[in-house]
């Protein structure tokens, strides 16, 4: 067997490189008992419910997120094990970080029981009243050796090492704590909304769970978001709607988040059980300037509204942009141009604010 560089990151999810040239023919089988001899060898904690691969097709550079995101759905697509393998210096240098990176967040839940980790939250806003409607809560985490970490790293690196269930489960209280901490306080109910990823999203026992931490605050379901993005979605339809019809049933609302950037979502769209419908901001960065971008936009608009859907445009950043979405229809906000997300106490001024202009008013 050439001599490799093995890197973990997470699970049974393994990155093999050749140092020599790479020997494409040597069965994968081959891999495999190299791989638990050095397990044995250094002692080292490999946890539990993995899988093993690797990938061949990474030639530029890459953020941790994008990188992490590429190679889980190689993995996905994969209908038995492979061979792919890879001489990339970019990965490579990126199996060193994550590996490291891994150990840390493993470290971090269970010495620190996620104190270093918060929630911010971000406005959405009526696009025609500016008033705030509903919020969209955002997971970070504070590591005292990497800085905050977003969630657009964090998620990626919590889904692949199973980490994101305990990880999403604290989100999921903390927001509903948080969310009915402000009723008590006097302020308007809000929906918040929380995001979940594929793993979290097929718990046998996620309504359960959901049950729980909604009865456990005293927070009525309407008051709770769940939004999922089209790829969760159609990673299995069937079972994607029968658990969003009983969410629906408990009074839980449901937002597609990100449409427009899946593969199937004409077609499917109208037998989906959701109330929301969040238009990417790839399509809305610049709209009022870019005429297929403002074509698709406005079928989007309609369409959802044709389909009895709340339309929500994420990422707007310019008020030329928010102009076009007010003059077409859209009926939310969210982005830069009204709030960046924020910690819970600033979100709270934000609703005081709202609280003294209804008092006045």
């Amino acid at each position: 067997m050439a001599p490799c560089f093995v890197s973990w990151l997470g699970d049974w999810l393994f990155n093999i490189y050749f140092t020599n040239q790479l020997l494409r023919q040597e069965p994968l089988t081959a891999t495999i008992p190299f791989i638990f001899l050095t397990a044995k060898a250094t002692k080292a904690d490999f946890r539990q419910g993995m899988e093993l691969g690797a990938d061949d097709y990474l030639t530029k550079p890459f953020t941790r997120a994008e990188l992490l995101s590429a190679i889980d759905g190689r993995l996905k697509k994969q209908a038995t094990l492979k061979q792919y393998f890879s001489t990339s210096p970019q990965l490579k240098a990126f199996n060193s970080e994550m590996l490291v990176v891994k150990n840390i967040l493993h470290g971090a839940i269970e010495q620190g029981h996620f104190r270093q980790f918060f929630v911010e939250y971000q406005p959405q806003v009526d696009i025609h009243s500016g008033k705030i409607i509903a919020a969209e809560a955002l997971l970070r985490w504070q590591s005292p050796e990497l800085g905050i970490v977003a969630a657009s790293e964090l998620v990626p690196l919590a889904e692949s090492t199973g980490l994101i269930i305990p990880i999403g489960e604290w989100v999921l209280e903390s927001v509903c704590q948080q969310n009915q901490a402000w009723q008590n306080a006097g302020y308007s109910p809000l929906c918040i909304a929380v995001n979940f990823s594929a793993r979290q999203f097929t718990q046998p026992d996620l309504i359960k769970k959901i049950v729980h931490f909604l009865t456990t605050n005293n927070l009525e379901p309407h008051y709770l978001e769940l939004e999922l993005t089209e790829s969760l979605i159609m990673q299995d339809i069937n079972a994607a709607i029968a658990v969003m019809n009983e969410l629906l049933s408990l009074g839980v609302k449901i937002a597609v988040d990100d449409f427009g950037t899946g593969y199937s979502s004409l077609m499917y769209l109208k037998k989906l059980p959701i109330n929301k419908l969040k238009i990417d901001r790839y399509f809305i960065h610049n709209v009022a300037n870019d005429p297929q971008k403002a074509a698709i936009t406005t079928a989007l608009i309609q369409m959802g509204h044709n389909l009895n859907l709340q339309v929500i445009a994420e990422g707007v950043e310019t008020e030329l942009d928010l102009e076009f979405l007010r003059q077409h229809n859209c009926d939310a906000m969210q982005g830069f141009l009204f709030s960046r997300p924020v910690t819970a106490a600033e979100f709270q001024k934000f609703l005081s604010r709202s609280a003294e202009i209804k008092q006045t008013s």
